[in-house]
């Protein structure tokens, strides 16, 4: 397809999605929500240093690489309105794609990813006022949707998931592990949700029920899960898993004096290590995106081709609407992209350039150049959140420039501990183990955590330092600064 074809697509599609998102509530300047989800009783805090809170003066996030072509600028262009893009049931509502449930999450990409701009996570009212209502109220009811809105989505925020920990049977907890992902609603009251089964001539409606969340919260089998950034993610993918293991043995005398040890997760095709998600476990970009396509909007594609039910569910027949997969490869219209729209979440992702950090926001520069020393030798944080990785050749990353990844993570998974476990346990990673977040963009953050249950960080800090964590030491170490350090700590966790 030429550059100005795609150009077109792009601007065109672009202009349709907002019109739609915008029409249905469900998107502005940011579109989704954050506010903390309530303090953990065993966390300490100080009266002292504050979480100088996100910068708002400028987005540093959420841009195309300088250095791409004219024909992956115009792919660029096409990705992102594709991420951006409405999903109906059979695509038959203007401007919308087709496939959405028939359980789903949320309706689109940019629905969960927009925070500071489209690629992020979750906005906070608090600091952009003029941003909506959490999306996920919207897509609740578009079209006629019947769905209730579940306890822990709320107006101000956060998108969330939610995993159950355990199979529930006849009201009780097994020790059956389930950990799958539970969708939030269901398409049935939807005007597209409608099929003709069987030859009768006869339209029947879907009807599913959404999962009893209020019961599993009385039963504490229930756990959440927010939208991870996806800024600077073609660079990560480009770090070999010799560049993780070369680092995982590194300072290892300073790793064992304070009790860090971490591993990597693997893929369990091929052994290389898995680098994306909460628990790494998803090993490249295209599953990445196809597991949330299938997982968050219910769209089947060619990595997932089934349609999803909730775990131990069969779908009604009436349920199933499209033939899958229902994204593919384009191979009949010249006159749209051939890619489906799997490879192109891929390619967005890939052209999103790594957050800028900021020199002189928060604290100025002297009090950012004193935390990172702090960050550095005196906390040791980043014998975890390594602040540099090398970035390997490869088709992609030739293109992109950097050859080195400030991502501030090691790419490892770490065992934090009861305090933050949410006992679903995905490939090596078991219920208490989590990837260690990067940290580039944590300045614009306002949601934190793998259930995004704090939005200040002397909060977050502390939550690490569960008595069985591998951060315990160096929480210590945070706790016996002096409150002026632990503030330039915080003023340089912000200008990330």
């Amino acid at each position: 397809m030429g550059t100005l074809r795609l150009r077109a697509l792009a601007t065109s599609r672009v202009s349709r999605a907002m019109r739609v998102l915008r029409a249905a509530g469900a998107i502005g300047a940011g579109i989704c929500l954050a506010i903390s989800a309530g303090t953990d009783p065993q966390a300490q805090t100080f009266a002292g240093p504050r979480d100088p809170g996100p910068r708002a003066v400028s987005v540093d996030a959420g841009r195309v690489y300088e250095n791409l072509t004219t024909q992956q600028n115009a792919i660029f262009a096409t990705a992102k309105e594709a991420f951006e893009e409405i999903g109906s049931v059979q695509g038959k509502i203007p401007n919308t794609g087709v496939g959405l449930g028939p359980r789903f999450n949320s309706v689109s990409c940019s629905s969960c990813h927009a925070q500071p701009a489209v690629g992020g996570s979750s906005p906070s009212a608090k600091a952009y006022p003029n941003i909506g209502p959490n999306p996920q109220i919207a897509a609740a009811n578009l079209q006629g949707a019947t769905n209730r809105i579940p306890y822990f989505i709320r107006p101000d925020g956060p998108v969330r998931e939610a995993r159950f920990k355990n199979v529930v049977r006849n009201g009780v907890v097994t020790d059956t592990p389930d950990g799958g992902v539970h969708a939030l609603f269901t398409v049935a009251g939807r005007t597209d949700a409608t099929n003709v089964v069987g030859g009768t001539g006869v339209a029947q409606t879907c009807r599913l029920a959404q999962p009893d969340f209020d019961t599993m919260r009385r039963l504490d089998n229930i756990e959440f899960r927010i939208p991870t950034p996806v800024f600077g993610a073609g660079l990560i993918e480009a770090i070999t898993d010799k560049a993780i293991l070369d680092n995982m043995n590194a300072q290892s005398a300073d790793k064992r004096a304070l009790g860090i040890s971490g591993k990597p997760n693997r893929n369990g095709n091929d052994g290389t290590i898995t680098k994306f998600g909460w628990k790494a476990q998803n090993v490249s970009l295209t599953m990445f995106a196809g597991e949330a396509y299938n997982v968050e909007q219910g769209v089947t594609n060619e990595l997932f081709t089934q349609e999803r039910a909730d775990p131990g569910e069969t779908l009604p027949v009436e349920c199933l609407f499209n033939g899958a997969p229902e994204d593919t490869t384009n191979l009949d219209n010249p006159n749209e992209s051939p890619h489906g729209d799997l490879v192109l979440f891929s390619m967005f992702m890939r052209f999103l350039a790594p957050p800028t950090a900021s020199t002189t926001l928060p604290g100025g520069a002297p009090s950012i150049q004193r935390g990172a020393a702090l960050f550095r030798d005196t906390v040791k944080c980043a014998l975890c959140h390594t602040p540099s990785m090398a970035v390997g050749w490869s088709s992609f990353s030739r293109s992109l420039g950097p050859t080195q990844a400030n991502l501030y993570s090691d790419l490892l998974v770490h065992d934090m501990g009861q305090r933050l476990a949410d006992g679903v346990s995905q490939g090596a990673a078991s219920g208490s183990e989590f990837r260690t977040a990067p940290l580039w963009g944590l300045g614009q953050r306002l949601f934190f955590l793998h259930d995004g249950r704090s939005s200040d960080l002397n909060e977050v800090i502390m939550l690490h330092g569960g008595r069985d964590s591998e951060a315990r030491a160096t929480v210590d170490n945070y706790v016996r600064l002096p409150d002026a350090d632990k503030q330039h700590l915080l003023n340089f966790l912000r200008s990330l």
